[in-house]
């Protein structure tokens, strides 16, 4: 049976990137404890860590 497609939200993500960027626990048990596909996990970190930069650079924001 195939499943759903599912939106996760942006914070979901940005956690289980964190998570996996850490390097506690594998991409296996990392998508057991959140109910993911390991290689989402690996798309989310990869994306986490090339736009890293952009939160500390480019045009500041008004405040």
């Amino acid at each position: 049976m195939k499943r759903t497609r599912r939106n996760h939200a942006p914070g979901f993500k940005a956690k289980v990137a964190l998570a996996a960027i850490k390097g506690d626990k594998t991409l296996a048990e990392l998508a057991e404890q959140f109910d993911v596909h390991p290689n989402q996990i690996s798309e989310w970190k990869q994306q986490l860590q090339e736009s890293a930069a952009d939160v500390f650079g480019g045009t500041p924001k008004k405040k």
